[in-house]
């Protein structure tokens, strides 16, 4: 998602291109964007030169709703769960003398999340500079300003 936020605006990114830029199989890639794709975080391009961008901008994408869409509901454990179809499954939550402590952690981690948003990994300088620049370039560009490269997050 972070490398498809450097991209916006510049057209589809192949998975390919995603797998060398992360050093991460491309057969794993192709796990993860088909339940992006599904929860309408990225639309594909097919064709020769086709891949994947977002769906809308970075600054509109919460990180909580890419969790969601690549793990589930957040549930540090198992009777904390925000999925109303799973808070039941331990019968002891309502007597369980910690269950309230998983809740706010549950709640901490889903506040925290919804705050943040895509555009927040990707940094507004990255975001023109990337996209606008060939492989050899940001290359060249890394090697001489190492400090540029820093701070960039991958969600996977």
């Amino acid at each position: 998602m972070v490398q498809l936020g450097r991209r916006m605006g510049a057209g589809p990114a192949s998975l390919a291109e995603i797998a060398a830029a992360e050093d991460l199989p491309r057969a794993y890639l192709e796990q993860l964007v088909m339940s992006l794709r599904d929860a309408g975080l990225v639309i594909s391009t097919r064709g020769a030169h086709g891949g994947y961008e977002l769906s809308r901008p970075p600054d509109e994408i919460r990180m909580s709703d890419v969790l969601h869409a690549l793990e589930g509901p957040i549930a540090p454990m198992i009777c904390a769960t925000d999925d109303p179809e799973h808070a039941g499954v331990c019968g002891r939550s309502s007597a369980c003398t910690v269950n309230v402590m998983w809740l706010r952690v549950r709640d901490a981690i889903s506040g925290a999340l919804d705050a943040m948003t895509l555009a927040d990994l990707v940094p507004s300088r990255l975001v023109h500079v990337e996209a606008a620049s060939t492989p050899q370039q940001r290359e060249a560009r890394t090697l001489r300003h190492p400090s540029a490269s820093q701070g960039a997050v991958t969600v996977s």
